[in-house]
């Protein structure tokens, strides 16, 4: 499923990976654990090849991902799932759309989107709050979402980056039981934690990564990692807070959907920064994220000056060139088709 041979990736003044030769196979549930900067992420982005190896090679599915060309890295990524620690919703999207997105992104048809969807949500345990918004739900629903989203589209492999980091304890377990059962349907799961307790209580694969080396590969707990690293590294093993000790701010969680008003600009920034942020991370074309930027700032509002300003905005903010140009098509695009509906 993902095998490591000999890895290594450098970095300036540092090393991210040294030599590193590991596999996980279909259906394992693994814990990738390590002080900060021991190198998880480095081995989380090497997977998605958002880094390239210095030597060595990374197999995913079978596939040689070092050798793999840019055009070929989007159906990569399209069979893995990405859970992160903030969620990264839509604001102004509903659940149902936030998580169609992710197969509109990829082009699947509306009657497969209608059909997994409700499946997706069901699975996580959330069908009832499909027509909500983020703003509307509790931090442990929006990972429900963020689950969701991540799954609609049948990925091999989920990879999930300290998804418990910003709930409670209580809701953080429940995350990691639906995680269990996700696993248990098939999918292999690499989960990115310094969640001592889950890890101890889940007792799953841990692999241990200091200063770039995998330090420890096997079925355990926490601290046998932990001691493991502290042997090897001298002692120099950077303490890490419990899930205990991070708590989501539940008012925030709490918000009413009625927003206040504000001006143009104010709305069009968040919009504009949102749908243009999640349309990269899932590797559409410039075209589709240019799409997807002008269609939601339309759908969003009925009063031409504030979709105009969310257009705008997403030009001004894009630091690629070729994306702005494409906003700027895509407008005069979506405008010819209105004007043609007029008639």
């Amino acid at each position: 499923m993902i095998q490591f041979t000999n890895v290594t990736k450098r970095y300036k003044s540092n090393i991210g990976l040294d030599d590193v030769s590991v596999s996980i196979n279909k259906g394992d549930f693994v814990f990738l654990v390590g002080s900060s900067g021991a190198g998880k992420s480095t081995f989380i982005k090497l997977i998605l090849k958002e880094l390239d190896a210095d030597s060595g090679s990374i197999k995913v599915n079978g596939k040689e991902v070092t050798t793999l060309s840019n055009r070929l890295v989007p159906k990569l990524r399209r069979n893995i799932g990405i859970v992160f620690q903030e969620f990264r919703l839509l604001p102004k999207m509903t659940v149902f759309e936030n998580v169609a997105f992710a197969m509109e992104i990829v082009h699947s048809k509306p009657k497969t989107i209608k059909r997994q969807v409700p499946q997706a949500l069901s699975l996580v345990g959330i069908s009832e709050k499909a027509y909500k918004y983020p703003d509307e739900l509790s931090a442990g629903e929006q990972q429900r979402v963020a689950i969701a989203r991540a799954i609609v589209n049948n990925p091999t492999v989920l990879i999930a980056d300290e998804p418990t980091g910003n709930l409670d304890p209580d809701t953080a377990w429940d995350i990691m039981q639906l995680l269990e059962k996700i696993n248990l349907r098939g999918t292999t799961i690499v989960m990115v934690t310094h969640a001592k307790d889950i890890v101890d209580k889940m007792n799953k694969r841990v692999i241990a990564i200091e200063r770039g080396k995998i330090t420890r590969d096997n079925i355990g707990t926490y601290e046998e990692a932990k001691l493991l690293m502290r042997n090897r590294s001298g002692g120099l093993f950077d303490d890490v807070e419990d899930t205990e000790n991070i708590e989501k701010d539940s008012k925030k969680a709490k918000k009413s959907k009625n927003r206040e008003k504000v001006d143009r600009d104010t709305i069009a920034i968040p919009t504009a920064k949102e749908t243009e942020k999640f349309a990269e991370e899932a590797e559409a074309s410039i075209d589709e994220i240019a799409e997807a930027i002008v269609k939601e700032a339309m759908k969003q509002s009925e009063n031409d000056e504030i979709a105009e300003a969310i257009v705008k905005e997403a030009m001004k903010q894009s630091e690629n060139d070729e994306i702005a140009e494409a906003i700027e098509k895509e407008t005069m695009k979506q405008s010819e088709t209105e004007e043609e509906a007029d008639k």
